[in-house]
């Protein structure tokens, strides 16, 4: 098994170093591998109980990370439908490849490159069998309200031809995604309502991610 120190100076060579003053993607990935096995060293001694509050925690613990670290540094990164760069604003990245990077950099253990290049209900299935919502020919007003009262969260959302995240926060909904609709900008962040390819599809599957399953396979590091 590789040293904590071969592992970090991995990362740090396959995401380069930020500005002065902010922290790199590799430190931020690192941190969250490093809370993760604190993780799992409480749960494999806890309790029912204290199993359920650790799910909790770990569950808040990776939206906030996904929301305040992990998407920001994507903002920015263009797309390209062949691009697959594993570095935040260096290179291109297509749709799928963003997704399913953000959910290895999370800490998840996915087959990456291969449900990159899938279908995303392929994977959407994989990660939310138990809580799937499917909206054929329907406003994109009726899919806000669904998913806000579904309540805070991420979720992942696949379209007819494209692939992304919506994440719900107080009462506010957000698609994140690679967008080839302005590819010199690509990863951003949008409303639900605007002119993009998640208001203008025909289809959309929405999992919500981190379920309870979700996150006792994070914690004990079980592969999908």
């Amino acid at each position: 098994m590789p040293s904590f120190a071969f592992t970090l100076i991995f990362q740090l060579l396959l995401f380069p170093l930020a500005p002065s003053g902010e922290s790199t993607y590799a430190e931020t990935v690192e941190s969250i591998y490093v809370k993760k096995a604190q993780y799992q060293a409480q749960y494999t001694l806890a309790d029912s109980t204290t199993k359920d509050s650790l799910i909790k925690s770990a569950r808040a613990y990776l939206l906030k990370t996904v929301s305040e670290e992990v998407f920001p540094k994507w903002y920015g990164t263009p797309w390209d439908f062949n691009g697959t760069t594993r570095n935040p604003r260096q290179g291109k990245i297509a749709c799928g490849y963003f997704v399913n990077n953000v959910i290895t950099d999370l800490g998840f253990k996915i087959p990456r490159v291969k449900w990159s290049q899938s279908a995303s209900e392929v994977f959407i299935k994989k990660l939310a069998p138990n809580d799937i919502k499917r909206f054929s020919n329907r406003p994109i007003e009726e899919v806000k309200r669904y998913l806000l009262k579904s309540g805070d969260g991420l979720y992942v959302v696949g379209l007819d031809i494209h692939v992304g995240f919506i994440l719900v926060e107080a009462g506010k909904a957000k698609f994140i995604h690679s967008s080839y609709y302005q590819p010199d900008i690509g990863v951003m962040e949008e409303d639900l309502v605007a002119g993009n390819p998640l208001g203008d599809s025909d289809y959309r599957v929405i999992g919500k991610l981190f379920t309870d399953e979700m996150m006792v396979k994070w914690i004990n590091g079980i592969a999908y």
